[in-house]
């Protein structure tokens, strides 16, 4: 997710390569990223003074790390002198980064997913104990550069999580049966890879675009004792729809215990 966000802010113009710099401690990685992005800046550990006149807009550190390896991040990065901080390490509260740089920082934590890689992600921040609306919105800034950005209370971020950091795979799970569906009714696999695929971003877009309920949506394709209708009855005698909600019902209690 670092990597996606790091292209992102690259592809969007945020900033050029010379004025980021990524802390990664594989030496391996470092020479991936040198190479992916030329005029990036890798260093292997934080320096003292690494921020040092980066500016208002640049002035930040964005973590993106294992969760169990968040903390000592933070207690590193405090010879930096870093005073803000956008998290996207998922189930890592505001309040234990805060603690792990001490001082005053200002912690903004995030919830992204993975369609960030495509630039059409979609993600849900909240400010920490002393992050002020310029934090958030400076945190909305780097994020919007690869998708959507939403502010929401830290004690929603676990519904978020079970819901749109868990939702791809989701969807995934659901286009990966109905391609089986198609093979299996008779069509080749990369011909019914194509129909879901382009049905599932063109009923996403029209869902958007439109601005209607799904309700309303589902209805105008499904016509009385039609086949659409044959199909969603079936699905609902499968308990398709609790399914849903109990798997991010699932999805958010796990996210809970990880911060236990």
């Amino acid at each position: 997710m670092g990597g996606a966000l790091l292209g992102g802010l690259l592809r969007s113009g945020w900033a050029g390569a010379s004025e980021l710099t990524v802390i990664e401690p594989v030496a391996e990685r470092r020479d991936e990223l040198a190479a992916e992005h030329p005029g990036l800046r890798t260093v292997a550990g934080p320096e003292p003074g690494l921020l040092d006149d980066a500016g208002e807009r640049l002035g930040g550190a964005v973590l993106a790390v294992k969760p169990d390896a968040a903390e000592g991040a933070c207690r590193a990065l405090g010879v930096t002198g870093v005073t803000r901080l956008l998290s996207i390490v998922a189930g890592v509260p505001c309040l234990r980064l805060e603690a792990a740089l001490g001082g005053d920082p200002a912690v903004v934590r995030a919830m992204p997913n993975t369609p960030a890689l495509v630039g059409a992600g979609v993600t849900a921040i909240s400010g920490g104990s002393f992050a002020t609306s310029g934090d958030l919105a400076w945190a909305q800034d780097v994020l919007s550069a690869v998708g959507t950005v939403v502010r929401l209370p830290e004690r929603l971020l676990d519904a978020v999580t079970g819901l749109s950091g868990s939702g791809p795979a989701y969807f995934f799970l659901v286009a990966e049966a109905l391609m089986e569906a198609g093979v299996q009714m008779g069509l080749n696999r990369e011909v019914s890879r194509t129909l879901v695929v382009e049905t599932m971003l063109g009923s996403a877009t029209l869902l958007k675009e439109t601005g209607s309920d799904p309700e309303a949506l589902r209805a105008m394709v499904t016509s009385p004792a039609g086949t659409t209708a044959a199909g969603i009855r079936t699905l609902e005698a499968r308990a398709v729809r609790s399914a849903f909600m109990e798997a991010v019902a699932a999805a958010v209690e796990r996210s809970r215990s990880l911060q236990r």
